[in-house]
């Protein structure tokens, strides 16, 4: 039994197209919301964070919707279709607002543009949880965490072609001193990348055909069934498994502290501290995720050797003092420094990488299979709640205190994330290395 790439690679489209979406949001929309609009960090960080309190509630009821729907173009397509058609018509109107207020300001303007940004979460939030339901309604039991692996592949290709278009459309030379920076050439490349994506599944996607074909051979292994029931419904945790499970998705959460706040303050950060622009954010985010691509494989090899938790704790304590590194980089003042910043962005890449690829295999590790779609909504409820709190805590520290407090913020939780993984006991079953793309298969989306 072989993964099918093809189809794997094509159910892929909608991470992308999804990855690419919020690439931009995180990066942009910060700079037009205190640059137009003119809202503080807190306020500011309060916005950046009500796209994950949403997803904490409608990921998980639209996963169900379409778990309950039977249409003529499967299960997951028609939210995908939806979801997907409404954000790029909102997507589109977003800096038509912001142009339009930064040259005439009006609390018609300003209200527009909160609608439209509640209407585009709310559209992303419809076919998120569907998209990444299709892989597994396509693909064997065996094979999914190989598709797992091509599904991150194809998102951090959408995060790429967004990072390499910013950092072409706005370098600093277009944008230092502006008064204004007009956004809309990269909102319609988003909106133009999001139509096309979808346009290729709806035509070369079966979802019906293919989940169908999935069924036939899952009814032909019963064994992959590994169902464990107690006298009620599920499994019951022995307590030591319990407290390592707990102590993970404390680690998951912390590293998530860490993580998020650079990913929603960065652009800011360096525009105030440094006088730089969204060019110089998006080339170092786009050197982060190669150095993510590149680590990939590697971290998936060292696992099978050294064991999962001993590689995620390589990668928190990187993942710190990357963060204490780059505090004097960017404090230093000195421009020569720049270069060392790419380096540390690339290192930052890597120890996410030895991060990602492993810890939501430890999560599914400790629990039944019975039990292994609602451990990975803890895994995801830990990750969410995490990136809902740390945009409004970190931006009131950035307010209240200084910008100089972000790296040191984040180091400090990261290096939280590391002390919490020493206490997780379980979950680090060694995998027989692997080559190639199979080497992939314990990526986590």
């Amino acid at each position: 039994m072989k993964l099918n790439y093809k189809r794997t690679l094509l159910s892929g489209l909608a991470f992308l197209a999804i990855t690419a979406f919020w690439q931009m949001y995180d990066n942009v929309l910060p700079l037009i919301l205190g640059n137009t609009f003119h809202m503080n960090e807190s306020v500011t960080g309060a916005i950046m964070a009500s796209d994950n309190i949403l997803a904490l509630f409608m990921l998980p009821f639209f996963g169900k919707l379409s778990d309950r729907t039977s249409t003529r173009l499967g299960k997951r397509m028609p939210y995908i279709l939806f979801g997907t058609g409404v954000a790029i018509i909102l997507t589109n109107l977003l800096p038509f607002w912001d142009n339009s207020y930064a040259s005439s300001p009006s609390n018609f303007k300003f209200i527009s543009f909160i609608i439209t940004l509640a209407l585009l979460l709310i559209a992303m939030s419809v076919f998120r949880s569907p998209s990444v339901a299709l892989m597994p309604d396509i693909t064997p039991k065996p094979l999914r965490s190989r598709g797992n692996a091509i599904i991150n592949l194809m998102g951090a290709l959408g995060g790429i072609l967004y990072l390499i278009f910013s950092a072409l459309m706005y370098p600093e030379s277009k944008t230092q001193n502006v008064d204004h920076v007009n956004y809309q050439p990269l909102f319609i490349f988003i909106a133009a990348l999001m139509f096309v994506a979808i346009g290729l599944m709806l035509l070369t996607v079966k979802e019906p055909k293919w989940a169908k074909e999935n069924e036939e051979i899952e009814k032909q292994h019963p064994e992959w069934d590994l169902t464990e029931k107690d006298s009620g419904t599920h499994a019951v945790l022995p307590k030591p498994v319990l407290r390592s499970m707990l102590f993970l998705l404390a680690s998951v959460a912390l590293w998530y502290f860490a993580y998020n706040s650079l990913t929603t303050w960065f652009t800011t950060y360096v525009a105030t501290l440094m006088g730089k622009q969204l060019g110089f954010a998006s080339t170092c985010f786009l050197i982060t995720n190669v150095g993510a691509i590149i680590f990939f494989i590697p971290a998936g090899i060292l696992a099978s050797r050294i064991g999962r938790k001993k590689t995620i704790l390589i990668g928190t304590l990187s993942f710190s003092l990357c963060f204490v590194f780059a505090y004097f980089i960017t404090t230093s003042g000195s421009d020569s420094a720049l270069f060392t910043m790419y380096i540390d962005f690339f290192v930052v890449g890597a120890a996410w990488a030895l991060i990602n690829v492993n810890s939501l295999p430890m999560c599914v590790e400790m629990c039944s299979g019975a039990d292994t779609g609602k451990f990975t909504g803890y895994y995801y409820t830990a990750s969410m709640s995490a990136q809902v709190v740390t945009p409004v805590l970190a931006g009131t520290l950035l307010k209240h205190i200084s910008y100089k407090i972000l790296f040191p913020y984040a180091a400090l939780f990261a290096f939280l994330s590391f002390i919490t993984m020493l206490f997780v006991r379980h979950g680090d079953n060694r995998a027989q290395a692997v080559k190639g793309l199979d080497a992939f298969e314990e990526m986590d989306i």
